[in-house]
């Protein structure tokens, strides 16, 4: 499959997936490479195992994870656009000077991943891409059991990145961020659909657009209810969030948040500043087709 030109420079998932390379550095791949109508080597990017074994072999052969598990049914994101992310976010630490030498790196840079899931994805990226110190947290206490099963199957992990509980699900920043406590960066994927019937909606149209003639219900992604919806969408949990992030101003460098729906934009934006935000930031991410944006501010 073809990844896209527009990836940041600095993500390494450019062009095309070597396949039979990460086959070999991951074998539970092998099983899963299929020749596309063109000849091509592909997998069947309809099938949750196929992908959890695709990302599993391009955390081995980038990021040196060896190990990477999830529960059955927990979300399996895709790693280039989670890495652009990551590499968008480190701009906004290295300010005016992006070229690669300038990103501040090491365990003095503190991340924090709010719903850091099963999948661990942004803290591994950002510890392994720039060797940050990182913190994630979640409300489900099944994926945290699970991502710190990741961390101490993977020494390079070990002493690097933590997770802690949120046990009020109404919360994002308080009862995670200690008194005195000072983080450079906040990342966060929030939930991006207002409901299970939008969230089941979106993913029927994704499949019918793939042409894809299983299960309607089936997501190669997957995902928990959590992680895919919460009332009022990914509007209102980014709102939310804007409004704590008030309590904290003077202890976290950039707030930052993944948008997926451009109209939210406009709303969001006026938020931020209307809560006092001094500096707030629209990066626009290009992954093929899709794009989404990078919501930033800071106090």
């Amino acid at each position: 499959m073809t990844k896209p030109a527009q990836l940041h420079p600095r993500n390494p998932h450019q062009g095309r997936y070597h396949l039979t390379q990460l086959s070999l550095d991951h074998a539970p791949l092998h099983s899963h490479l299929v020749l596309t109508p063109a000849g091509e080597q592909s997998i069947n990017f309809s099938d949750p195992v196929a992908v959890q074994a695709l990302n599993a072999a391009l955390l081995k052969h980038y990021y040196q994870i060896n190990f990477w598990q999830l529960p059955p049914g927990y979300l399996c994101p895709p790693i280039p656009g989670r890495a652009d992310y990551i590499h968008y976010a480190a701009d906004l630490l290295a300010g005016a000077n992006t070229v690669s030498g300038s990103v501040p790196k090491g365990k003095q840079i503190s991340l924090l991943d709010i719903g850091c899931g099963a999948n661990l994805i942004y803290p591994i990226i950002a510890n392994r891409s720039y060797g940050w110190r990182c913190v994630g947290t979640d409300i489900d206490a099944l994926a945290l059991k699970a991502a710190q099963l990741i961390i101490e199957a993977n020494p390079p992990l070990t002493g690097q990145v933590s997770l802690r509980q949120q046990t009020n699900s109404s919360k994002v920043f308080h009862g995670i961020i200690k008194a005195g406590e000072q983080f450079q960066l906040t990342v966060c994927n929030p939930p991006f659909y207002g409901s299970a019937a939008d969230a089941a909606a979106a993913n029927q149209r994704k499949r019918s657009n793939l042409k894809l003639a299983d299960s309607p219900q089936k997501r190669n992604f997957a995902g928990q209810q959590h992680e895919l919806w919460c009332p009022g969408g990914e509007l209102a949990f980014i709102q939310k969030m804007i409004t704590e992030s008030v309590d904290f101003a003077s202890q976290v460098g950039w707030f930052t948040s993944l948008v997926s729906q451009q109209s939210h934009l406009k709303v969001l934006d006026a938020a931020a500043r209307q809560a006092g935000a001094v500096e707030v930031k629209q990066l626009k991410m290009q992954q093929g087709q899709k794009s989404s944006h990078l919501l930033a501010w800071r106090f």
